[in-house]
């Protein structure tokens, strides 16, 4: 019998010193990026005299729930919006990722005719768009999609810079994985689902997650198609609105009555930073080697 020992790698002290000092340079980066929220949520249980005073601060100096307290008053409708964000970024994402995917994998394909003048196209729509009224007459009177939930979900289904993102992807696929399946009588939909999928998986996390951060932040097309038959509106929108009433409640005379200094006002948007942030954030970790996989392929591929 063979006894092996295994001696221990020895680290040079310059190494060393470079190692140390790498760790430190992270440990301090990562706490700068923390930091920003970190203050939010401090200034968040304050109040906006000690914000006057002393201004933003990691520890409050005066503990307050008030700002939370006004937003949980309806706790039926944050319910509400929270529920019709995450149902719009499920379906959205997930739709509007297939579509992408099929779409850029179709683009990135040798044997696909009039690619490169349907990639054109795609690409023309990024850099001009027929305005704004336009788009709101197509999606009123032509697609009657007043106060309809679907005038959110489609324009930020599909978006042209996320498709060229997916070609780019796409391109890193051998074809002889294309002919291979053809060669087994595989249709061009079950080469697509049962070979290509699965290598886009880098590419599918970090399409998957700015789609779910625009569905997430969404608020603009809630305020152009979304009016007061709705009830439940998309979280951001309905923050928004809650702010957009205190500092209403706050210029009007009616404030003077309840003392306009004890509404909340800066530290309102710093407790709906919180809340409307907090989920999407624990999202990214699940995602973060696929999403930097997918970027720097995605960014090196012409």
């Amino acid at each position: 019998m063979v006894n092996i020992k295994h001696n221990r790698i020895r680290i040079e002290p310059g190494d060393m010193a470079i190692r140390s000092f790498t760790y430190v340079a992270m440990t301090a980066a990562s706490l700068f990026c923390v930091l920003p929220f970190l203050l939010i949520l401090g200034s968040s249980f304050t109040t906006d005299e000690a914000i006057r005073r002393t201004g933003f601060a990691l520890i409050p100096k005066i503990f307050s729930t008030q700002a939370y307290e006004i937003i949980l008053k309806s706790p039926d409708m944050l319910i509400g919006a929270y529920t019709v964000t995450i149902l719009m970024t499920a379906a959205g994402t997930t739709v509007g990722l297939f579509i992408i995917a099929m779409t850029g994998y179709a683009l990135a394909r040798k044997d696909f005719p009039f690619r490169n003048a349907i990639s054109f196209y795609i690409y023309f729509t990024s850099l001009f768009s027929a305005g704004l009224v336009p788009f709101y007459l197509l999606m009123v009177q032509t697609y009657k999609l007043r106060d309809s939930y679907l005038a959110v979900l489609f324009p930020l289904m599909i978006s042209p810079w996320l498709i060229i993102l997916m070609k780019n992807f796409a391109r890193a696929t051998p074809f002889e994985i294309t002919e291979s399946g053809k060669v087994d009588g595989a249709t061009d939909f079950q080469i697509f689902l049962r070979l290509i999928l699965p290598m886009l998986t880098p590419a599918l996390a970090t399409v998957g997650l700015f789609l779910a951060i625009s569905y997430w932040n969404e608020w603009y097309y809630s305020s152009l198609f979304l009016g007061s038959s709705v009830k439940y509106k998309p979280l951001q929108f309905q923050l928004y609105q809650v702010i957009n009433k205190i500092e209403a409640l706050r210029n009007s005379y009616a404030g003077s009555v309840v003392r306009v200094a004890e509404l909340p006002g800066e530290t309102l948007k710093m407790a709906t930073a919180v809340i409307a942030t907090g989920p999407i954030i624990l999202a990214y970790p699940f995602v973060q080697k696929y999403f930097v996989a997918g970027i720097t392929v995605g960014a090196v591929k012409g």
